[in-house]
């Protein structure tokens, strides 16, 4: 379509002598970048042909813990910056640099410091969990002994209520008085 036609203005504008090459005629088809033109996709009317470019689809996983997320953005530069350290200390092995050495130096200390980091991850994540609960499903076994810990519990509260108003009745902790 050209800029004529789309504006909406006259092929001739009134200049005599004035020839304008026509423009060679496309068939529109709609495609993604329609949604920017037309209606928006989300108020309910969408085009013929308009196809999202992604779904949403809610998360198989929960968001880890903000510790534990924390250590695993450290672990992760951590390892980076020693896997870009050996890369360099293995050029420079090749190039017969004098930067070699300190490079192979600097990588098995890196080394060291990543699997800190990553066991750093791991140590948290399992205090976190030792801290907030499992996260239990319905046959969870955490459940089922959690709920028993419970009954226990209020079982013996009530006991301990039982054995409190014996007590206060004046008797010398018999149930009844001869």
């Amino acid at each position: 379509m050209g800029t004529a036609e789309r504006r909406g203005a006259p092929a001739d504008d009134g200049q005599a002598g004035v020839t304008e090459k026509a423009a060679p005629v496309r068939t529109e088809v709609p495609d993604r970048d329609a949604a920017a033109t037309g209606p928006d996709p989300r108020a309910g009317e969408r085009q013929p042909g308009y196809r999202p470019l992604w779904s949403e689809e809610p998360a198989r996983r929960r968001r880890l813990p903000d510790p534990v997320r924390t250590a695993a953005v450290r672990a992760v530069l951590v390892v980076a910056v020693t896997l870009i350290l050996a890369m360099v200390a293995f050029l420079c092995t090749l190039a017969e640099s004098w930067l070699a050495f300190p490079m192979v130096l600097g990588s098995v200390a890196g080394t060291v410091v990543a699997t800190w980091g990553v066991l750093d991850v791991w140590v948290t994540r399992q205090v976190w969990n030792q801290r907030h609960g499992v996260v239990s499903v319905p046959s969870s076994t955490a459940r089922a002994m959690r709920r028993e810990r419970r009954r226990a519990r209020r079982q013996a509260r009530a006991a301990e209520r039982g054995r409190g108003r014996i007590g206060r009745r004046g008797g010398t902790g018999q149930l009844s008085h001869p």
